[in-house]
């Protein structure tokens, strides 16, 4: 969101830039109520000199006894006048206000120019995928046959895209999720958070959720609790409405939390599987940092992240959003891509922003800089990594000849193996000794 008068006066030279987003907002409106603003405000300023010299010649006229009724009735006109044209520019402010909230953040200038996801830009790409002499299997026939995962009976449980977790796939999710915990908070300096899984609507519109994208989310009915989409949203809201001491910058906090999304408009990609799921796990890296080292802070954010992928010996690339795709409230974007060898493919596993003071407007984050008045932060945030999706990796990139996935070594302390294998006795194959029972 931006500040009015900032936006007012840059307009002319952030609207090309504006264009070059995919579905670019419509600034022809703008144009257009700022016209009849303009209007309304210079012939309320003529009204109002010409109220002031008629009433200045009035007070000459009445210290002489001439008669000023008429004169009089035509000032209390002018006033009528001006009521109305005043009354038209704080109705223009309010529509500029809304009108804003629907305007998503200009493309920092080092964003490359494109329509879409095909003009992002690899930065760079870090191990070789592995060769296999055997045909390596997706996770979605891998995992059920070592009875690690069960999207049948979370189908039926809930409904598709939802995922069951069995033994030591269950663990796995857990020990990912300690292992970047702990990688972030001892090695990267983040602070661990653990917060609400369920928001309200203003700490929606402070990350840019809402208005916008309210479709995306699950709302709890008849409340103003809404299901985190990620956990940006309630780490970013912790400093909602406050301002932070300067010298503290940059504050990076880290934390799990679950992530529902409705994904509405994704029918037909990733729909095998546990790509794009509608409940799934995620770490969370979010910075609050000063506008003038928020950039330098993005690049380590992102090495943050691509450091857990180093560690579990997984390849990957990186690569920039282009204007096209970058996202409605980021200025800039790299996204880390995990290579899915049952896939063939590279697959999203992180998006990294800069949302400069986009998401702070919003949510009025500021700082107090040791000199000068308080101004609003840059707010950052990144996936350290989606769970999820490292999970499938791990299984596809580590899978064997024989079935089985090799643990990488570094989360060996965590799961307390070094390899998954189908045990004889799997809680996935059935339910007939429970039923004996």
């Amino acid at each position: 969101m931006y500040d009015l008068a900032w936006f007012r006066a840059n307009f002319d030279r952030i609207a090309p830039r504006l264009q070059t987003r995919s579905n670019p907002p419509n600034l022809d409106g703008y144009r257009e109520l700022d016209k009849r603003r303009r209007a309304a405000i210079a012939e309320s300023e003529q009204l109002k000199a010409r109220r002031n010299a008629e009433t200045v010649e009035i007070g000459k006229l009445r210290r002489e006894g001439i008669d000023t009724a008429e004169r009089q009735q035509q000032v209390r006109a002018i006033g009528e006048r001006i009521a109305v044209l005043e009354a038209e520019e704080k109705a223009a402010e309010e529509s500029f206000r809304e009108m804003l909230t629907g305007i998503p953040n200009v493309p920092h200038e080092s964003v490359p120019v494109g329509s879409s996801e095909a003009d992002n830009l690899e930065v760079r790409r870090v191990g070789e995928p592995r060769h296999f002499d055997f045909e390596p299997k997706a996770h979605w026939d891998l995992g059920p046959e070592l009875g690690i995962l069960d999207l049948e009976r979370a189908a039926k449980v809930t409904g598709a895209r939802f995922a069951v977790y069995w033994g030591l796939g269950a663990k796995l999710e857990r020990a990912l999720i300690n292992f970047m915990l702990d990688v972030h908070t001892r090695e990267h300096g983040y602070t661990e958070v653990l917060p609400p899984f369920m928001v309200n609507k203003a700490s929606l519109f402070g990350t840019g959720q809402l208005p916008k994208f309210e479709q995306d989310l699950f709302k709890i009915e008849n409340t103003d609790f809404w299901l985190v989409p990620t956990a940006e949203v309630p780490v970013t809201n912790l400093y909602r409405d406050e301002t932070l001491e300067g010298e503290r910058l940059p504050v990076k906090l880290c934390a799990y939390t679950p992530c529902f999304r409705s994904e509405a408009g994704s029918y037909g990609r990733d729909v095998r599987g546990i790509i794009r799921q509608h409940q799934f796990q995620k770490v969370e890296l979010v910075k609050f940092a000063h506008p003038q080292h928020s950039y330098d802070e993005l690049e380590k954010l992102t090495a943050d992240a691509e450091d857990i992928l180093r560690r579990l010996g997984l390849p990957f690339r990186t690569v920039v959003l282009s204007t096209g795709d970058t996202s409605f409230s980021s200025a800039k974007t790299y996204d880390i891509e995990v290579w899915l060898p049952g896939q063939n493919a590279y697959k999203e596993i992180s998006s990294c922003s800069n949302f400069e003071a986009f998401q702070a407007r919003r949510a009025a984050i500021r700082f107090k800089p040791a000199k000068g008045k308080s101004e609003f932060a840059h707010t950052l945030n990144g996936s350290g990594l989606a769970v999820g999706r490292t999970w499938v990796a791990i299984v596809e990139n580590y899978q064997q000849k024989d079935g089985s996935v090799v643990v990488p070594e570094a989360l060996r302390p965590y799961v307390g193996t070094d390899v998954i294998q189908k045990s004889e006795v799997s809680p996935a194959a059935g339910g007939a000794g429970l039923n004996r029972l």
